[in-house]
């Protein structure tokens, strides 16, 4: 039986995507460097500067909003880190201090799968016998903690600082290439608003989502965030 159960896992290739903390760090810089940026300069735009000084202010927002946002990402990450380092010295120490309430729960949780007594004390005991893959079982299975990926506090910082920048750039491309106020704000709206589709449209096909309805929602997000900036600095001028 163990033969065939190989054979059939040998020819199942099975494609799940589980790159999940890479692609929130992506979202997570993107949407907000299209977003941010793109109010900024629709809140400057409204308030009639030049071109040249939205241009300044936005680039000096998106250096500002980059180094926050990999710098929330990389403590965000890190802390995360901390405390399943902790609670892994926690588990360590509890098997074996209190070995026999650490197999209560062991059992407790295969009980909850419906496994019946006789099925799972052997398992049980196999786990006792291996400290290792008992700390990992309860690691898991007691407090759903996954093992941090190596680096992944700094991988975060700098996925999440690059992404803004990357977003960032596109509300800000037209006040480098158009020399008149009015056509670089229309070509800013115009591409961001496109940007905002294409992103959206692309997040949801990788969160599994309605690829349609995330495109929508994420530029109606950026469309009225731009709204708000530019009614405001019309208000306050």
């Amino acid at each position: 039986m163990d033969q065939i159960d190989r054979s059939l896992l040998d020819h199942h290739d099975e494609k799940h995507f589980t790159s999940n903390q890479v692609v929130r760090d992506v979202i997570i810089g993107v949407s907000d460097g299209l977003t941010v940026p793109f109010a900024l300069a629709a809140g400057l735009s409204g308030a009639k500067v030049s071109s040249t000084l939205i241009l300044t202010a936005g680039l000096a927002e998106v250096a500002a909003g980059a180094i926050s946002m990999g710098l929330g990402g990389y403590l965000a990450a890190k802390s995360e880190e901390d405390h399943y380092m902790k609670e892994l010295e926690r588990e360590e120490e509890e098997i074996i201090t209190v070995p026999d309430i650490e197999a209560a729960e062991v059992a407790e949780i295969l009980a909850e799968y419906g496994i019946q007594p006789h099925e799972y004390t052997p398992v049980v005991n196999s786990l006792r016998k291996n400290p290792k893959a008992w700390v990992d079982f309860m690691m898991k299975f007691e407090l759903g903690l996954e093992k941090p990926v190596p680096y992944r506090a700094i991988k975060s910082a700098l996925t999440i600082a690059i992404s803004y920048i990357v977003g960032g750039i596109f509300p800000l491309l037209p006040y480098m290439l158009f020399n008149t106020r009015a056509d670089a704000v229309f070509a800013s709206v115009v591409l961001t608003l496109v940007a905002l589709l294409v992103f959206g449209y692309i997040k949801g096909c990788f969160t599994g989502g309605k690829p349609f309805k995330s495109a929508l929602e994420t530029t109606a997000i950026g469309a009225l965030a731009s709204a708000a900036a530019f009614g405001m600095a019309k208000v306050v001028q």
